[in-house]
């Protein structure tokens, strides 16, 4: 055999050796990593803004943004999970003793409306009469149900060391993000070349903007009005549950779950006054944030559709755990853009 070509197919399998070595040590990091991406390039502009304004101190406005990750982040997905797992019996609990009550009567000041109230005291008696079986299997679902609830909240706690972690691996992007900025601009310019490297860069922090800002930014616009909503009704453990809104506002039609047991609670509670409320609060405030500001802030993420956000949040979840809910819809909006930039090059090649 050629001396030369040993050489070549030795060092070939060296750097194979090494990429499979370094692939193995970062494997059980690579959800926060991306994650830590994720949130850099989004928020990179602002980055910037700020450390111009400390004075190109990087390490001191990596520390700021940090802080506000942990505060905006972290503690919403932490009080979510505390919260399922020590309430979640309780729930379940409540939820089997308003099932034993039997069949909830209307009030009289809705039965006794002119001409619909007759009616709808009917409907309502036959509603009733077919619903005792689901009853009975409600109460046979308890306790699965409160497992599940315990696991996703043992979940969720997985989830927040994993964004602890993340929010750590970002101080040191930001800290030292100027310089990986170039490593990855020299690396796409290596790839692609030089002005479609730039692009490539370009489209990719455009894409992450457009999921970061419409998943999480309208998570937490979701929870701020769901605890002003909780509060104005007299909910109980308002901030756990806007805590939960905000975890669950990553998935579609999860805040119905939170605002509609409260309204729930509150019928219970024999307010019911204040449970109408809580479900016109519900569906023409909070769920408008999700029916309104998601497509609008998601339009920036280069059309991307809503199922490719849905499985990106599902698939993403099955991958990389929890944190996969941010880094799956992420990837996917990245490729997509690049896909589409792509056809439309090469589209435009063949025209002319």
């Amino acid at each position: 055999m050629d001396i030369n070509r040993f050489e070549q197919y030795a060092r070939i399998a060296g750097i194979a050796l090494l990429v499979i070595g370094c692939f193995l040590v970062v494997r059980p990091f690579l959800a926060a990593l991306l994650f830590a991406a994720v949130l850099c390039l989004s928020t990179w502009p602002a980055f910037r803004w700020v450390k111009g304004r400390l004075g190109g101190r990087s390490a001191l406005a990596a520390l700021l943004f940090a802080l506000g990750m942990l505060v905006a982040i972290a503690l919403p997905v932490a009080l979510a999970a505390h919260s399922l797992v020590t309430h979640s019996g309780q729930a379940i609990d409540m939820v089997r003793s308003f099932l034993d009550r039997g069949p909830v009567g209307l009030p009289a000041w809705l039965t006794g409306l002119p001409l619909a109230g007759a009616w709808i005291d009917e409907y309502w008696q036959r509603l009733v009469g077919s619903r005792e079986e689901i009853v009975a299997l409600g109460r046979r679902l308890a306790d699965p149900a409160k497992n599940m609830l315990f696991a996703a909240g043992a979940a969720a706690g997985e989830g927040v060391l994993q964004i602890l972690l993340a929010i750590f691996v970002a101080f040191f992007f930001y800290r030292d993000g100027d310089e990986v900025a170039r490593m990855i601009r020299a690396g796409m310019t290596r790839l692609a070349g030089g002005e479609s490297g730039a692009s490539v860069v370009a489209i990719a922090q455009n894409a992450v903007k457009g999921v970061v800002y419409g998943l999480i930014g309208t998570a937490l616009a979701q929870a701020a009005v769901a605890l002003v909503g909780f509060l104005v009704a007299g909910v109980p453990a308002a901030l756990l549950l806007a805590a939960l809104t905000f975890v669950l506002s990553l998935v579609p039609m999860g805040p119905v779950i939170i605002w509609g047991g409260a309204a729930a609670w509150l019928y219970a509670q024999d307010q019911t006054g204040w449970a109408i409320f809580m479900v016109a609060y519900g569906t023409l405030v909070i769920s408008s944030v999700d029916n309104f500001v998601k497509p609008i802030l998601m339009s920036r993420a280069g059309g991307l559709s809503m199922l490719l956000v849905v499985l990106g949040v599902f698939g993403g979840a099955v991958s990389f755990g929890f944190i996969g809910i941010f880094v799956g819809p992420a990837l996917l909006a990245v490729g997509w853009s690049l896909l589409n930039t792509w056809l439309e090059v090469h589209k435009f090649r063949e025209s002319v």
